[in-house]
């Protein structure tokens, strides 16, 4: 059977992916030409598919930033690996619906698999629940929706039947360099920020837990846990949380969206001491794994208070004998996103996993030591895991300027952060195909920005 349309993808995609090693990275797009190539008027008869596809692969071409590259070192993102690619074509091709195991078996069994696979290489429990989601921010969602549904019923109140108008109030307990996720779902799961008590930090930004239990009364409440600060890779003790957590009744969860991957590292593993004990935990697939997006998960301890929260019921829905992915995930339609991370784990194992991880933290390493040793160029935080933050001088003028000409002159990309009050670069690498090379021709590009 002939497929010029498909043939006529595979063909642009190709070309895109063997460019990138030395495309611009991410210099600044003319968005007026964007617009004026992608927004033509919307004609009666259409355009037809191949002209339509030819359309949008030339009229998004100046606007495409290269973060599947290995100089792409922004918002600590991954790039697709190419098995995972691969299976997420096959995902769009398969076009399988995975709310339910009847509506697709194969999927529904591939998310069961993924899901044990993952307990196994993070080094959780065995038992327990999960779900599939689209990111860090809903799974952050789910994981904090199971611990709403448990500490109010410990409390005597059905959230689910009754709401949350005239329910005990939560207590949730974060620090004070949570990542913004957090804070959204609570506003997303009707709790609101008002109801956060923010402990202190240290250095590096990690929760100190000395003053958990002070605040921590006879009413329902929850603690976000992160592993992994988003700008300097520090941990929280979860261990010692969970600890004092429990002895009144509190749910711990672990924001770990890139962090919980250095589980499956023998080096790393320590920096999470005592986070199996929690009560939930969210990790991206497409930040470490290198999946592609549209693929994360909610972990949970507790199968009954995350299905509690949950399922739904309709006639239409008829369950079968099997687990049905329905009952665990916010969503009913969806795509099969299981699938390319299936793929990337049966291609990796467990050795590989470890091994991506290792070689990221050692290139953040790299960069650290290079430009540390530059007068005039300082690295702020102490690099334990993939991420860097860099200041340029004595003044937050000069690093966002050094920022600027590094995004313009394209080599590669990181982004600008605020930390502890100062401007800062911020490095995340992430990427499984960033090579020693890459980081130091970056070096090099950040350091000639830096000297002009």
């Amino acid at each position: 059977m002939d497929h010029p349309l498909l043939d006529e993808a595979v063909c642009s995609a190709t070309a895109f992916l063997e460019s990138l090693p030395e495309r611009p990275v991410g210099r600044p797009a003319d968005v007026d030409a964007l617009r004026a190539a992608l927004g033509t008027p919307l004609t009666d008869g259409g355009d037809g598919d191949l002209a339509a596809l030819r359309a949008l692969v030339t009229g998004a071409e100046d606007g495409l930033v290269a973060t599947a590259g290995p100089r792409y070192f922004g918002f600590v993102t991954g790039g697709s690996l190419p098995v995972g690619l691969a299976a997420d074509w096959l995902v769009s091709a398969w076009d399988q619906n995975a709310a339910m195991h009847v509506m697709t078996p194969a999927v529904a069994v591939i998310e069961e698999v993924v899901l044990g696979w993952l307990r196994e290489l993070l080094r959780l429990p065995a038992e327990g629940s999960g779900a599939f989601v689209t990111g860090g921010q809903m799974a952050n969602v789910v994981g904090l929706m199971a611990a709403r549904h448990q500490v109010l019923e410990l409390d005597g109140w059905d959230v689910e039947a009754d709401g949350l108008i005239g329910a005990p109030p939560i207590t949730v307990v974060v620090g004070g360099e949570r990542h913004a996720a957090v804070d959204r779902a609570l506003r997303y799961l009707g709790l609101g920020t008002n109801c956060i008590i923010e402990l202190t930090v240290d250095a590096q930004g990690a929760m100190d837990p000395a003053g958990l239990a002070a605040v921590l009364g006879a009413g329902p409440a929850i603690v976000c846990t992160q592993a992994g600060n988003v700008n300097t890779g520090a941990f929280d003790p979860i261990g010692q949380v969970c600890a004092i957590a429990h002895e009144h009744a509190a749910w711990v969860h672990v924001d770990g969206a890139f962090g919980l991957w250095a589980a499956a590292s023998d080096r790393l593993h320590p920096l999470l001491d005592g986070y199996e004990a929690a009560d939930s935990w969210a990790v991206d697939m497409h930040k470490w794994l290198n999946a592609p997006y549209d693929c994360s998960v909610a972990l949970t301890a507790h199968p009954e208070a995350h299905r509690a929260a949950m399922a739904t019921i309709a006639a239409y829905l008829t369950p079968g004998e099997h687990r049905e992915p329905i009952d665990w995930n916010p969503e009913m339609s969806r795509r099969a996103r299981a699938v390319p991370a299936w793929a990337v784990l049966r291609s990796l194992g467990r050795n590989g996993v470890a091994d991506l991880v290792d070689r990221c933290c050692a290139l953040a390493g790299r960069f650290a030591d290079q430009l540390a040793a530059v007068e005039g160029v300082e690295v702020l935080n102490d690099v334990v895991l993939n991420q860097v933050l860099v200041r340029f001088g004595d003044d937050d003028a000069m690093t966002t300027d050094v920022i600027r000409r590094v995004q313009e002159d394209g080599t590669c990309w990181m982004g600008g952060t605020v930390w502890q009050g100062r401007t800062a670069m911020r490095i995340s690498v992430s990427n499984w195909s960033t090579t020693e090379d890459d980081v130091d021709r970056s070096v090099a590009a950040i350091l000639t920005c830096f000297a002009t």
